[in-house]
C-alpha cells in the first residue's frame, strides 16, 4: 500500500519587501500574495524545494490526516 501524500499549511510571516526577485517569485508560486496569507499544499519534493527557499519568511506546519491508527 502506497503512502498518502502529506499535506502541509504554509502562512506567510515575513515581507517580500526588499528581498531578491527569485524570492518574491517564489512566494507568488506558493501563492503566497500578501503577509499572514495561508495555503495548504501537498508535500511534493517540488513543494518543499520552494519552501526551503524561503523558509526564513514562512511559518510550515505538517498536517495529519485523521486515519491513523
Amino acid at each position: 500500500m502506497s503512502d498518502p501524500i502529506k499535506r502541509v499549511r504554509i502562512t506567510q510571516t515575513g515581507s517580500a519587501i526588499g528581498r531578491k526577485p527569485g524570492q518574491k517569485e517564489t512566494l507568488v508560486g506558493l501563492g503566497l500574495r500578501h503577509m499572514h496569507s495561508t495555503r495548504e499544499l501537498a508535500g511534493t519534493p517540488e513543494t518543499m524545494g520552494r519552501i526551503r527557499k524561503v523558509a526564513h519568511l514562512l511559518k510550515v506546519e505538517e498536517l495529519t490526516s485523521g486515519t491513523e491508527p
